[in-house]
């Protein structure tokens, strides 16, 4: 069987006697193994990158975006090969694989544009003779820490902007789906890019706690449950570290009663149910208000009911498996847990059965309505293919769920009344808005990150916000001697 091993200095790596199994979601097989680094691992890793970034903070911006150009090219050329690395081992759609992978490819034309994102300011005469100017540098070795349902997407979130900064980077993926990973590393270094300048660890918590507690790592990004992403970000304080740490949601829609109600039901079926539900930025909970509610649902459920789930390798299909017999049995019992506290289950997909795959992970969609916000249903993020329907009398009411829950990743609203969505775009307390738009991820040179729960640290992802994470700031005040030299001075410097 296939041992999937780390990626060092240009080449794999063996280290660590752990192993974890890597399984096929479609069939429930395990296809591969991947090692499980350790302390050790880590502080070769370390070597490796403090070489590599002596001669790279030396690289000018302009060679860092011509490789980025090359590395745009390369994705683009592979996509086919990258999606079914990720679909095999993931088990989402080829065609969500892609999606995915364009929604990463985005943040590495933004990447290309590194020498204009690095300029830095300049003041003349701020004193008799005096110039101010400052400066962005690089941090030193930067870690990635990224999740299972976007194990090609969220890495190109971070190593492209954090090298094009002049930084080194350690990646830690997930464990449970490696692969395509590995493969977007090795196309950097295709692309131009110095071996060793990103390297790949892979491991659980014991890796984790070794990066962070290594002194030679100046910064940690992590996306992943607001549980870890919390422990990351004190335990990285604890030890001076910069941390960006993206956490749980539960994301709201919005459905007002003026509505284009085929229009919400359309919305709701991708934002729900594609990728089987697993993304921070699914919309779990539908958010009915006044009499809307009988008219979506009886929208929706057709919809639903037509959806294709199969393995990603069937090309009609439009939903595949969640990731582990874990995550199946997780949402099995929450759903288990939403039908003891008294909602209706309208749709129940939890006995589906595909044929040469009834080992396979699969759940099919599911509907609930008349949830009450006590229930798990509504407090848990179930992150699988569970639609809540929430009944509101009014658009205040509506809004109170919004800004009382716990999570604030992304929410939408859906209406024909402008000063209502203005009012909910001012007022929801949510990182992401959408205004008639279920999913509302920023473009590339925007940001992505919530508020509350659903993120630990001061800087979002990509766009200014990770520039400004990736890089530290140096203010230079400078005055040349104009002949006379006037000897020491023991004041601040004035205007006159």
């Amino acid at each position: 069987m296939k041992i999937i091993k780390h990626y060092l200095n240009g080449q794999d790596y063996d280290g660590g006697d752990r192993t974890s199994d890597i399984f096929n979601p479609a069939t429930g097989e395990v296809i591969s193994k991947v090692q499980l680094g350790n302390k050790k691992v880590v502080n070769e890793t370390i070597d490796i990158s403090l070489k590599a970034l002596e001669n790279w903070t030396k690289t000018t911006p302009a060679k860092r975006a011509s490789i980025m150009f090359n590395y745009k090219k390369l994705l683009e050329d592979n996509a086919n090969t990258i999606a079914e690395l990720v679909s095999k081992e993931h088990g989402k759609t080829i065609e969500d694989a892609k999606g995915s992978l364009q929604r990463g490819l985005e943040v590495v034309e933004y990447a290309c544009g590194i020498p204009n994102l690095l300029k830095g300011e300049f003041s003349s005469q701020v004193g008799t003779g005096i110039d101010t100017f400052s400066m962005k540098q690089p941090l030193g070795i930067c870690v990635g820490i990224t999740p299972f349902n976007f194990p090609v997407m969220i890495p190109l979130w971070m190593f492209p902007l954090a090298t094009a900064c002049g930084n080194a980077f350690i990646l830690k993926p997930s464990e449970r789906d490696p692969s395509s990973t590995l493969k977007l590393v090795e196309l950097y270094e295709k692309a131009g890019a110095p071996k060793g300048l990103v390297n790949v660890i892979n491991g659980d918590k014991e890796v984790v706690d070794a990066l962070i507690e290594n002194k030679n790592i100046s910064s940690i990004s992590f996306v992943g449950s607001s549980k870890v992403a919390s422990y990351i970000y004190q335990k990285s304080a604890s030890y001076n570290k910069r941390v960006q740490a993206l956490g749980s949601a539960k994301n709201h829609m919005v459905v007002m009663p003026d509505a284009d109600v085929e229009q919400a039901s359309d919305a709701l079926i991708g934002a729900a149910f594609g990728s089987a539900g697993e993304r921070c930025m699914a919309i779990s909970v539908a958010v009915a208000v006044g009499n809307v509610a009988d008219d979506l649902i009886k929208s929706i459920t057709p919809k639903i009911n037509q959806i294709k789930v199969g393995p990603y390798n069937d090309k009609n299909s439009e939903m595949g498996p969640v990731v582990s017999k874990q995550a199946l049995d997780r949402i099995k019992s929450l759903i288990s847990s939403g039908v003891d506290d008294g909602a209706d289950l309208l749709i129940d997909g939890r006995d589906i059965k595909l044929q040469g795959y009834e080992s396979g992970y699969f759940i099919g969609p599911c509907l609930f309505d008349n949830v009450k916000t006590n229930m798990s249903i509504y407090k848990e993020e179930i992150f699988g293919p569970v639609l809540s329907i929430v009944r509101a009398d009014n658009y205040d009411q509506a809004l109170k769920l919004v800004k009382e829950n716990p999570y604030g990743n992304g929410c939408s609203i859906f209406t024909r009344d402008g000063d209502t969505a203005r009012d909910f775009s001012n007022e929801a307390n949510i990182g992401m808005i959408g205004v008639n738009i279920p999913i509302p991820v920023p473009v590339a040179y925007y940001s992505f990150g919530g508020w509350k729960n659903s993120i630990f640290g001061g800087h979002n992802a990509y766009g200014m916000e990770a520039i400004r994470f990736y890089t530290k700031v140096k203010t230079v005040t400078s005055k040349w001697p104009q002949g006379i030299r006037q000897g020491a001075e023991f004041k601040m410097p004035t205007l006159g």
